[in-house]
């Protein structure tokens, strides 16, 4: 610890630092925990399947508070103030989805407004419209991103914690198939996702919400023996995998570790291995029988080695991206055209690590950028070329997440890095791992093709 942060856990430090701006962060809400107050659904034309959605989770809605003229209250000062809610909602649902006119965006934002600063703390802003592609018309399809730009700016603007993500429905997609998503964004789960959009289909097969999704299913997690890997095999437990967790052969005694604790199986590869994909699949066969199959595998073993472009030799570059990209590359090239013990089951979901670097560069990070940006360009890839296929490709892109290899960033690099997002603070391990698990969960093969940050909005490629 240096010496700025030990002064800044001191009281004259907390007091230095709440005078220039720097707060304590706020406490999210996390795990499968729904907000303690009200969800409101506010319905606009054309509206519908946020109702039938919220009554498939068995929630019963309240009525939204709009701000309208005769709803308006003035202070003391005669200044006219936005109505309030007696009960303060834990989430707003907007459901936007016959929005197609620039006069019908006034609805959001008379929905929203008494909410900007009336939501309890960590409470969600959750606005459902319809798919740009979707939709017929210039006018229809711009208003479709102007609510996008709506969401971003909500998400900027909310406090305490309380997050704003905009889900695009597709079409022909009905509550079944956009309850996993309302679910994921309702509950703590979603903590570290805001200003968010990504889009949902029907789904590819069928599957209702289940509390223990991955009862009797495979899950192979690779970087698994710490950190970020460790967190995503212990939600994956939780939730009822079995898990086998991959990671180095330095790494054994830790991955035997993760391994035992949740009841799975431990395999010592170094993924770049030309024939990683087959061992993976031998593996699975050996350990937990013939007759098993890879439910879901998720590619979260990666590597730094940070240089500017002008200092990076040949082989810093090659092995960042034959382990975040290449390698992952290979094992999925193998398990998806071999039909073999241990292989991938039918509806398997394949999930990627990107990162911010990939969406928006970072400087001495050349290397790692491509590999993450590559990530990002093989899920929209997979996503056409397994379009005929029950198997969906998603990723996540990671901000500023707390590890042990964060914690050695010096202290106020550390401070600028935590709060340059949405929600003044870093993630946690958790919360990658929470989004893993829904993108990979049975209910959720609607999302495909998908890339959703875990950043608190970070301002980096916002």
């Amino acid at each position: 610890m240096d010496i700025l942060e030990t002064l800044y856990g001191t009281r004259a430090g907390k007091f230095v630092a709440n005078k220039a701006g720097l707060a304590d962060p706020p406490r999210l809400r996390r795990d499968r925990v729904l907000p303690t107050g009200p969800v409101v659904l506010g319905e606009l034309d054309g509206a519908g399947i946020g109702h039938a959605t919220l009554e498939l989770l068995g929630i019963t809605p309240g009525q939204p508070t709009l701000d309208l003229p005769e709803n308006r209250t003035r202070d003391e000062n005669g200044r006219e103030q936005a109505p309030r809610y007696v009960t303060k909602p834990g989430a707003i649902v907007v459901d936007a989805t016959g929005v197609r006119e620039i006069v019908q965006l006034e609805g959001i934002r008379a929905l929203l407004r008494p909410v900007m600063r009336g939501l309890e703390p960590s409470g969600r802003v959750i606005i459902l419209a319809a798919d740009a592609s979707a939709v017929e018309g210039l006018e229809a399809k711009a208003v479709a991103q102007g609510i996008d730009g709506i969401n971003r700016t909500v998400g900027k603007e909310l406090r305490a914690g309380s997050t704003s993500n905009l889900v695009f429905v597709g079409d022909g997609a009905t509550a079944a198939d956009l309850a996993s998503t309302l679910s994921f964004l309702l509950e703590g789960r979603s903590a570290f996702v805001s200003g968010q959009t990504w889009r949902v289909g029907p789904q590819k097969v069928a599957h209702d919400l289940d509390a223990k999704p991955f009862a009797g299913r495979v899950v192979v997690v690779t970087g698994a023996a710490r950190g970020i890997g460790a967190a995503i095999a212990r939600v994956f437990g939780r939730d009822g995998a079995t898990v086998v967790a991959v990671d180095m052969p330095q790494s054994g005694d830790a991955l035997a570790k993760v391994a035992n604790e949740l009841g799975g199986s431990a395999l010592q590869l170094d993924i770049t291995a030309a024939d990683a994909g087959e061992r993976i699949a031998a593996h699975v066969a050996s350990r937990h029988g013939t007759e098993s199959r890879i439910w879901a595998i998720v590619h979260n073993a990666g590597i730094t080695r940070d240089k500017l472009l002008a200092n990076l030799d040949e082989k810093r570059w090659a092995s960042v991206l034959d382990v975040n990209l290449a390698a992952e590359m290979r094992i999925n090239a193998y398990l998806l055209s071999h039909n073999v013990p241990g292989g991938l089951a039918e509806e398997a979901r394949i999930v990627g690590i990107a990162s911010t670097s990939g969406v928006a560069g970072n400087k001495g990070q050349t290397n790692y950028a491509a590999s993450k940006a590559g990530v990002m360009g093989l899920v929209w890839a997979m996503r056409d070329e397994l379009a005929d296929r029950p198997i969906t490709v998603n990723a996540v892109a990671p901000g500023f997440i707390e590890t042990e290899m964060t914690a050695a960033i010096p202290f106020i690099s550390r401070e600028i890095f935590r709060r340059t997002n949405s929600l003044s603070q870093g993630g946690n391990p958790v919360d990658v791992a929470e989004t893993l698990a829904y993108l990979c969960g049975p209910a959720s093969s609607g999302v495909d093709g998908q890339v959703i940050r875990v950043c608190g909005q970070n301002l980096v490629g916002a």
